[in-house]
């Protein structure tokens, strides 16, 4: 996985078409474990980026809607957007896609954890009590 971008809590990376990371040898199409793994990975960092919190960042929440299988020896770009931050989780929408991000080949929403209760004191403001 490379990341191309990341800024204002968006990321862009991609994943770059390689046979070891096929899931069915007889299509070539990459399996969708990679497809989940670098969506979650973008939207960990777009997290990252929108919050600029170092240290634990951790997926509570994935779901991903599969669209349509991956073109065999196409890169796979995903792109994710941090849309929403509480105390304690980041909210996340992404998707993966060839080209096209109007032609996905999967689109996703997670919910992610802004570190550890002790970690969080040092980057987030306290609530009274804790």
């Amino acid at each position: 996985m490379t990341l191309l971008e990341a800024s204002g809590g968006t990321a862009l990376c991609r994943v770059p078409y390689d046979e070891k990371l096929i899931g069915n040898p007889e299509t070539g199409v990459i399996h969708g474990g990679v497809i989940t793994s670098l969506l979650d990975n973008t939207c960990g960092i777009a997290v990252g980026v929108k919050t600029k919190l170092v240290g634990a960042i951790a997926t509570l929440d994935l779901r991903i809607d599969y669209m349509k299988p991956a073109t065999p020896k196409q890169d796979i770009l995903a792109f994710a957007d941090c849309y929403r931050v509480s105390r304690n989780i980041a909210f996340v929408r992404g998707l993966a896609y060839h080209t096209d991000k109007d032609d996905p080949i999967a689109t996703c929403t997670a919910a992610f954890m802004l570190g550890t209760k002790s970690f969080r004191g040092a980057n987030l403001p306290a609530k009274e009590g804790e």
